[in-house]
């Protein structure tokens, strides 16, 4: 009986590969990175950083983080000689510089990665295709989002076959 067991055991493990080949490989991609790693995809980031309003919230970031740094440098210099009260109201002065960073620095970000968003929206289809493309020329029989696995070799991703295969296409049309 032990026999037949460990008979079927390694007959499983020498067929279960040939099964999984025969449906397909299995593969994972980042769809987002692909897209967002594209020439295309580049320029159109690259150009909205360059833009007036973005440069003005960088603008203001960067000089409230200059002003935040000499406040702190003052502070750090002075404070032996400050009153209590005095040093209270630095400490406040830092704090709400402090804060007003904060605000623009999310405000920042939310305009990146809402611009990064309209980018994604706009390759989504053509990356549609590039993938039913890739799925079917490499034989892929599961795709995961590279997001929802735990471990994936390298060697499963196709998220750089998609941006080459995305790059390759026309530019897109304003």
């Amino acid at each position: 009986m032990k026999t037949l067991l460990k008979l079927i055991t390694a007959t499983l493990l020498v067929a279960l590969p040939t099964l999984a080949t025969a449906q397909g490989k299995i593969a994972v991609v980042d769809l987002e990175t692909a897209i967002l790693q594209t020439d295309f995809a580049q320029q159109r980031l690259t150009e909205f950083e360059a833009g007036e309003d973005f440069a003005a919230d960088r603008t203001e970031f960067e000089g409230l983080r200059e002003e935040l740094d000499e406040l702190v440098q003052n502070f750090q210099r002075d404070q032996a000689a400050m009153s209590e009260d005095q040093q209270v109201a630095a400490r406040q002065k830092l704090a709400s510089k402090q804060s007003d960073i904060e605000y623009v620095a999310k405000k920042l970000q939310s305009l990146q990665q809402q611009n990064a968003q309209r980018v994604f929206q706009e390759l989504a289809p053509k990356a549609r295709e590039v993938l039913r493309d890739i799925i079917a020329t490499e034989g892929i029989g599961l795709l995961l989002q590279q997001q929802t696995v735990i471990h994936a070799d390298l060697g499963y991703s196709i998220t750089a076959k998609v941006t080459d295969k995305l790059n390759q296409l026309p530019a897109t049309e304003e």
